[in-house]
């Protein structure tokens, strides 16, 4: 009988190391080395991005769990001092991208940069992070999606043993969504690498195609999960998420929710891709001439 990944890598005494801690400082780290690459470019002191890193990341731990903890509110309402258990789990990409993102837009600001400049030069490191830190829900077990029969993911899938063997929980196999999610998460950086090299892109364009590309893919790897955040909405809008998942539905089953009648992560995905386009068309129109090849300089001495 295969027995599961342990999540603990090692033991130091008393203090337990986890693979997903691992996992999430990894990546994190490559992502920071790629920001740091591109920030040489336009002559940015590899200090300015350490230093965005100390205010993004508590940023963005903050972000996730208030997001979490704000769609499970019945969950801690009665049990306040859990809401600080962060270590207990429940935190949100989402959510973390709103944290940092308000951290940095007060952050650029102060250091006398130009939000969107220096938005682009993150995008590459942001999906990169991403596409890592999904194998640490890997090593958990979580994060995944409905029941699937080994065969699909064998033989359909044709995935290696390790991945197939890690989806059984329990004596059930399940959607590797995590690997969707890096799959799609690499193909979204391909595409970032090249369109920073084309003179077309102006500044601002880099990151907000980051956004609209993983929102289009967490809209329809969501819709496969279980364990997703929730709401009751109307029923008009139900149905329209409903609607706009269909095409998925095609290739899979939808998973089941828990609670609720609206998935948040997919309702959001439309929002931000909504504004996404918008900021881009809108910026267009207005001529905004600034490329992302321009150089970029602070107006703080």
């Amino acid at each position: 009988m295969y027995e599961a990944i342990n999540p603990i890598a090692f033991r130091l005494g008393p203090i337990q190391l986890y693979w997903y801690g691992i996992i999430l400082s990894v990546a994190a780290l490559i992502g920071l080395i790629v920001v740091i690459q591109e920030g040489k470019r336009y002559q940015i002191h590899p200090g300015f991005f350490l230093d965005m890193v100390l205010v993004g990341v508590p940023s963005a731990i903050v972000g996730a769990r208030a997001y979490y903890v704000v769609f499970k509110w019945e969950d801690y309402r009665n049990n306040f001092w859990d809401v600080f258990k962060i270590w207990n789990g429940g935190i949100a990409i989402y959510g973390a991208l709103i944290g940092a993102i308000m951290a940095m837009i007060f952050f650029f600001r102060l250091r006398g940069y130009n939000f969107w400049r220096i938005a682009d030069l993150c995008a590459p490191g942001l999906i990169i992070g991403q596409l890592i830190g999904r194998w640490g829900n890997f090593i958990n077990q979580e994060a995944h999606g409905g029941p699937v029969s080994e065969d699909f993911l064998r033989t359909t899938l044709h995935l290696p043993n390790f991945i197939v063997n890690q989806m059984n929980i329990e004596g059930v196999y399940y959607h590797p969504t995590f690997l969707y999610e890096s799959i799609w998460n690499f193909v979204g950086l391909l595409l970032l690498l090249w369109l920073r090299r084309q003179p077309f892109l102006r500044s601002g364009e880099l990151f907000l195609t980051y956004f609209t590309w993983y929102s289009i893919g967490r809209f329809f790897i969501e819709g496969l999960r279980t364990d997703s955040l929730a709401w009751y909405a109307s029923n008009w809008l139900a149905a329209l998420m409903k609607l706009l998942w269909s095409p998925m539905g095609l290739l899979f089953h939808e998973g089941e929710m828990s609670y609720g009648t609206v998935r948040v992560s997919q309702l959001l995905s439309v929002l931000i891709v909504l504004i996404a386009i918008s900021l881009i068309a809108n910026r267009r129109f207005r001529k905004h001439q600034e490329r992302y090849a321009d150089p970029i300089a602070s107006n703080r001495p």
